[in-house]
C-alpha cells in the first residue's frame, strides 16, 4: 500500500494481484454488504433525548434573550442570542451526524455516513472559533464606544442561562469522552455557562458601579476561555479529517500486536484512520511462515481479536509469505 487510501480498493474487489495465493487478500470486518462489526457508537437513545431536551432549552433561551435584549438596550443580551442560535444549530447538526451513523450503507457510500460524526465535530469547533472573532470584536469596540447597559436585566438573564447551559451540558458529560461529536456538544454548553457566569457579573459590577466597560472586559476573558477550549476540539478533528492516526492510537503498539499472532514474522504497511469518531479502521500487509499458510483464516480471527481491545474495528489484512520475492522494493 503507497498511501492511506489503499484501503479504498480493498474494500471494493476484495481480491489481491500482488501474490498468487489463493488466499491473497482478506476483510476480517464487515458491514452494510454481508460486513459485520462491533458497534462502538454511544447509545443513540439517551443521547437523542440529551440532543432534543438541549436543542428546545436553547431555543427558548435565545428568545428570551432577544425579546430582554431590545427590552435594556442591552446589545450583549443580543449578541449572546446570536451566539447561542449557532448552538442550537450545532446541536441539531450533531443530532443529525448521529442519525446519518445508522443508515445503511450502500454502492456509493460503502462505510455508510460515518463520517459525518467527524464533519460536524470540525464545522462545530470552526463556529466556536468565528464566536470567539464576533465576541472579541464586539468587546473592543464597547471599549472605544461605551454603551449604557441595564445591569440587572442582563444579570437576570444570563443567570437563567447558566442553568440552562449548565443543564444541557451535564446531558452529555457520561458520552463526552467517548465521541468526538458528543464532546463537542457538551463543549458548546459548558463554554456558553462560562459565558453567562460572565455576563451575571459584568451585569452585577455595571448596575452597582455603573462601569460599563467591565462588559467588554468579561466579554474578552469569555473569548480566551472559548479560545483554548476549543483548540483542541478543532485540532483532533481535523486530523480525522485528513484520515490521520487518531490521537489515542499507538501504532508501535499496533503493531506489537500484530506481532504476536501466531505464524506473524513481519507487519508493514499498516495505515490507521477514523471511519468516525467512534470506530477505527486498519489495513497491513503480513508476512506469513509458509508453513502456516493454510492457518491463515485462524491467524486473522485472532488478530482481530487483539485489535479491538485497541479500538479497532474494523481491519483488512493482506497476507505475504515469507518465501515470496517481491519484485517491487516496497512492497
Amino acid at each position: 500500500m503507497s498511501s492511506a487510501h489503499d484501503h479504498s480498493h480493498d474494500h471494493t474487489d476484495g481480491h489481491s494481484h500482488d501474490h498468487p495465493h489463493e488466499h491473497t487478500h482478506d476483510h476480517s470486518h464487515s458491514h452494510g454488504f454481508g460486513h459485520h462489526h462491533h458497534d462502538h457508537t454511544p447509545k443513540l437513545d439517551h443521547l437523542n433525548t440529551a440532543f432534543i431536551v438541549g436543542i428546545i432549552l436553547n431555543s427558548i433561551f435565545v428568545l428570551l434573550e432577544v425579546v430582554f435584549g431590545f427590552i435594556s438596550h442591552s446589545l450583549s443580551l443580543l449578541t449572546d442570542a446570536g451566539h447561542n442560535l449557532s448552538d442550537v444549530a450545532g446541536l441539531a447538526l450533531a443530532l443529525l451526524a448521529f442519525k446519518l451513523t445508522k443508515v445503511s450503507s450502500n454502492s456509493k457510500y460503502t462505510y455508510g455516513y460515518k463520517r459525518s460524526t467527524i464533519i460536524v465535530s470540525f464545522f462545530n469547533a470552526l463556529v466556536l472559533f468565528v464566536a470567539v472573532g464576533f465576541i472579541g470584536y464586539e468587546a473592543v469596540m464597547r471599549f472605544i464606544h461605551q454603551e449604557k447597559v441595564e445591569g440587572s436585566t442582563m444579570a437576570w438573564v444570563a443567570f437563567a442561562g447558566i442553568g440552562i447551559n449548565a443543564f444541557t451540558a451535564y446531558l452529555f458529560v457520561k458520552d463526552k469522552d467517548k465521541d468526538l461529536n458528543v464532546k463537542s456538544a457538551y463543549l458548546h454548553m459548558a463554554v456558553d455557562a462560562i459565558v453567562s457566569f460572565g455576563v451575571v457579573i459584568s451585569g452585577l459590577v455595571i448596575y452597582f458601579t455603573k462601569l460599563y466597560w467591565v462588559d467588554s472586559l468579561v466579554s474578552l476573558i469569555v473569548a480566551l476561555v472559548i479560545l483554548r477550549g476549543t483548540w483542541s476540539l478543532l485540532s483532533e478533528s481535523l486530523r480525522l479529517e485528513m484520515d490521520g492516526v487518531p490521537r489515542e492510537m499507538d501504532l508501535q503498539k499496533v503493531k506489537q500486536e500484530l506481532l504476536k499472532g501466531k505464524g506473524v514474522i513481519d507487519v508493514h504497511h499498516i495505515h490507521v484512520w477514523a471511519l468516525s469518531t467512534t470506530e477505527n479502521a486498519l489495513t497491513a500487509h503480513l508476512v506469513i511462515d509458509p508453513a502456516r499458510a493454510t492457518e491463515f483464516d485462524s491467524i486473522k480471527h485472532d488478530l482481530k481479536h487483539r485489535l479491538e481491545h485497541l479500538s479497532i474495528s474494523h481491519s483488512t489484512f493482506e497476507p505475504e509469505f515469507s518465501d515470496e520475492k517481491c519484485a517491487q522494493e516496497d512492497c
